[in-house]
């Protein structure tokens, strides 16, 4: 079978709150004809970018269109979750033109390739495209990720190494995997810094590569679907930062969920969320709230001390009012004590 004849894939990856499940709902609600489906892998056992994602699905992308993997990374779920799911997609009436994965933030994209090589499916799709979304402010910083303090404080602290972390490593092998770069949220950059974003992606890219400027994912279906690239049988030209390890680990950040009572004010909890970041490093926020006297549920996402929130849709009839945040960030900075206190309101604000 040709790769003309395979069902293509598109593999989006970037940093945590670069915008990837923006992007989805865009093409989704844009997609020009095409009948896409939607992979969801989230960090974390609340379903946030996938409930999102499913409450605008409309006829070319209906919601059983859309699935959750929440058991861990896909490339280390292969067998008992990945495969299944993309062929379950493939069994749907009518079959799907066009798979997009979303992959968690913290994922690696090269071993995900990987998972395309398995006997099971190889046959069947290809991967058409890998598209990597990088924060054009974060990017054009240095730091890659919203949290500056943290990143630096972490590389200045260990003289053995290049002042390296974790999260420019993982920066390094999107962008080093990527066929496109989606360079998002340019009107926080300014000018002088998505310049400086794209020459900051040049010199990491280890071959030319285009970037496009994208604001609040609004970007042609045509610019990033039907690219053609074959990924899995490209994999020499996307160097990794992890290439000859057997197997790679996800040790470096960790994630809690906090159960939380019904807010009163969206404004306390923001601040609380803020101090997270300011106080304890926390990299990123995302959940939904229940407020108090409000018909509708409070949607939260958070990168670092830049909080966005808004209320989604009317909690259901029957459905529960619950409130939960998904925390995420490096591994030496969950304090779970601390984290609850704050977020539950237990502490005190610093003084």
């Amino acid at each position: 079978m040709s790769n003309l004849e395979k069902l293509p894939v598109t593999v989006i990856t970037g940093f945590l709150g670069s915008g990837k499940t923006t992007l989805v709902r865009h093409l989704m609600q844009n997609p020009q004809g095409k009948r896409l489906a939607v992979v969801v892998n989230e960090f974390g056992d609340v379903g946030v970018d996938g409930d999102i994602l499913k409450s605008c699905a409309i006829p070319d992308c209906p919601a059983e269109n859309i699935m959750e993997l929440s058991n861990g990374c896909i490339c280390c779920t292969v067998a008992d979750d990945f495969i299944p799911t993309i062929e379950a997609l493939m069994a749907l009436e009518p079959r799907p033109d066009h798979i997009l994965i979303e992959t968690s933030g913290l994922a690696l994209p090269k071993p995900l390739l990987k998972a395309f090589d398995w006997p099971d499916i190889r046959s069947k799709i290809t991967v058409d495209g890998v598209i990597a979304l990088a924060d054009a402010e974060a990017v054009a910083a240095g730091r890659f990720a919203p949290n500056v303090e943290a990143v630096d404080a972490q590389r200045m602290a260990d003289d053995s190494i290049d002042h390296e972390t974790p999260l420019s490593e993982v920066f390094g092998d999107q962008i080093s995997c990527a066929d496109i770069i989606l360079l998002t949220k340019p009107d926080l950059a300014g000018p002088e810094g998505v310049a400086k974003a794209k020459e900051i992606i040049a010199a990491e890219a280890p071959r030319p590569l285009p970037v496009v400027e994208v604001a609040e994912g609004a970007v042609d279906v045509r610019v990033v679907l039907g690219l053609e690239a074959a990924a899995e049988d490209d994999m020499d030209a996307r160097p990794s930062h992890h290439d000859g390890h057997h197997d790679h680990e996800h040790d470096d950040f960790e994630s809690i969920i906090v159960e939380l009572p019904e807010q009163a004010d969206p404004a306390d909890l923001v601040a609380k969320i803020e101090r997270l970041a300011k106080e304890l490093n926390i990299l990123r926020v995302k959940g939904y709230a229940a407020v108090q006297g409000k018909p509708m549920r409070l949607l939260v996402q958070a990168v670092g001390a830049r909080v966005r929130h808004q209320f989604d849709r009317p909690w259901e009839p029957g459905e529960e009012r619950r409130s939960r945040m998904v925390v995420i960030a490096e591994h030496h900075d969950i304090k779970e004590s601390e984290i609850r206190d704050i977020l539950v309101g237990v502490r005190e604000a610093a003084e």
